[in-house]
């Protein structure tokens, strides 16, 4: 693994205990690669071991976007059906650490917030967005893929299952507006600048109140809200991701050009 790539594609900085990390692929929205995936949640626990971390902003680089999700490229090297399994069960175990931290986190949402980056928003405790924030999941479009239970359950205690199934089966991108209606963002500001501004001043909040306190809901809130196990929708995962449907999905997006679903 390229470590020093792997550090410059998400940034990690830490003042005043207000730890910031920045997805850091513009060029590519800031799609997440398996290392990026990795290096969010060696943050997360070091904010779980510093005290002086007090909470953690997330951001991303550019104008154009939040995190746009996984990078296709890394589906190119799937040969297996575990090879699912073990990707489903990397984004259960890095949301879950994000979920878990023991510090508040703040999703800083500008342009598009979709897929796995739709995912680390909806795993944050707080989202602000700007006017120009498109959150959906596009999966039945693009690969004809499917979020675990883990993601499932998450998403549907934030904002319903009625409203998951339309998010998933339009595959719309939901603005800032209607995101915000629904719950999927907390706040709206105007632009990037008010959107770092406010960002910050959640933050300085935040990290000025009692630590115990806010970790204390953390732990109360994720107790009443009983997650599935990875294994329970393995069968799920399994019939997507290892279908005729995938491999199309994937060699259409690459092409930029239109799936053909055939349901196998």
């Amino acid at each position: 693994m390229d470590l020093q790539a792997e550090a410059d594609d998400l940034v990690f900085e830490c003042k005043d205990g207000i730890g910031r990390i920045t997805f850091n692929r513009p060029q590519a929205r800031n799609a997440f690669t398996f290392a990026m995936y990795e290096r969010l949640a060696a943050v997360c626990e070091e904010a779980n071991r510093d005290h002086a971390i007090k909470v953690l902003v997330l951001r991303g680089a550019g104008d154009k976007a939040f995190a746009s999700g996984t990078d296709i490229n890394q589906f190119r090297e799937f040969s297996t059906p575990q090879d699912a399994i073990d990707y489903e069960n990397r984004i259960d175990r890095v949301l879950t650490t994000l979920e878990q931290c023991r510090v508040p986190t703040i999703a800083a949402i500008n342009g598009f917030c979709t897929g796995g980056g739709a995912g680390i928003a909806a795993a944050c405790d707080l989202r602000i967005g700007t006017t120009t924030a498109k959150i959906g999941f596009p999966i039945a479009r693009t690969l004809g893929n499917c979020l675990s239970m883990s993601n499932v359950s998450r998403l549907t205690a934030l904002i319903g299952a009625a409203r998951v199934k339309d998010l998933i089966f339009t595959a719309r991108l939901v603005g800032a507006t209607e995101a915000a209606s629904v719950g999927l963002l907390g706040e709206v500001v105007e632009d990037i600048e008010a959107l770092d501004r406010r960002a910050d001043e959640v933050a300085r909040l935040l990290a000025s109140h009692a630590p115990l306190t806010l970790n204390a809901t953390k732990q109360a809130v994720a107790r009443l809200q009983g997650r599935l196990t990875g294994d329970e929708g393995e069968d799920l995962i399994l019939m997507c991701y290892t279908s005729q449907d995938f491999r199309e999905g994937l060699d259409a997006f690459l092409n930029k050009r239109p799936p053909q679903w055939r349901g196998q």
